[in-house]
Parts: C-alpha cells; structure tokens; sequence
C-alpha cells in the first residue's frame, strides 16, 4: 500500500539534507534557505555569525506570511530568545525550533497538508 500523501507540483518539498547540501524540489542548495510553500530562496543576508532576529525579520519582509515557522540552526536544537519569540508571534505565527531533520520531515507534512509553513534550514555535515 502507497502511503505517500499527494501534493501540489508548486510545492517545495526537501528531499534529503547532509553533507553540506540541501536538496529542495530536485535543486541542490549550499547556501542556507527560506522554504515557504511555493517557492525557495537564498538570501544575501547571512553570513558568519549573522542575528537570528535578523534573520527572522527577513522571513516576514516577504510576501508569504506563514502560521508555522520552522527554525534550525544545525545538528542541535537551539533555543530562541523571548525577543525573537515574541516578533513572531506578534506576526500571528508559531516559532518551532529544532533539529534539521525534524524540521525537514515536519515541513514536507505541513506542506503536504497545505499548511501556512516556512522554514529556515541550514546546510548540514
């Protein structure tokens, strides 16, 4: 029995992360990534040592407004100070950190459900 649930061609799901690569709808990523429903991008903000705030602000500067936002910061679970919690929440979203590969996999369900969801994933060894 195929279990595998049906979702849009538009939507972006990652396929695999490691080895320093993202691969998002068949597109190999090195860079870090917002993955919103329908599309995916790398933006120049980030650099060595960049604000998570900063980062954060730039997902909600876009023209998706999602109601889950999923955050990693690599291999561990980080925690997200009460600022940055509380710009996302006052955006009417839930801030979600954790490891990339639950967020990878929670995003793909999200997505398959068609739920409002973003992610902000960064390559992995």
């Amino acid at each position: 029995m195929d279990v595998t649930p049906c979702v849009y061609k538009d939507r972006q799901l990652i396929e695999s992360y490691g080895d320093g690569v993202l691969k998002i709808s068949g597109v190999v990523c090195t860079a870090p990534d917002f993955v919103f429903l329908g599309s995916c991008f790398s933006p120049e903000i980030f650099e060595s040592g960049e604000s998570s705030f900063k980062i954060l602000r730039e997902v909600f500067q876009t023209s998706y407004s999602p109601s889950i936002l999923l955050y990693v910061a690599g291999i561990n679970t980080r925690l997200i100070p009460e600022i940055e919690n509380e710009f996302v929440h006052q955006k009417n979203c839930v801030l979600e950190a954790m490891n990339t590969g639950a967020a990878c996999r929670t995003s793909n369900v999200l997505c398959a459900e068609d739920r409002r969801v973003s992610a902000v994933l960064f390559p992995i060894d």
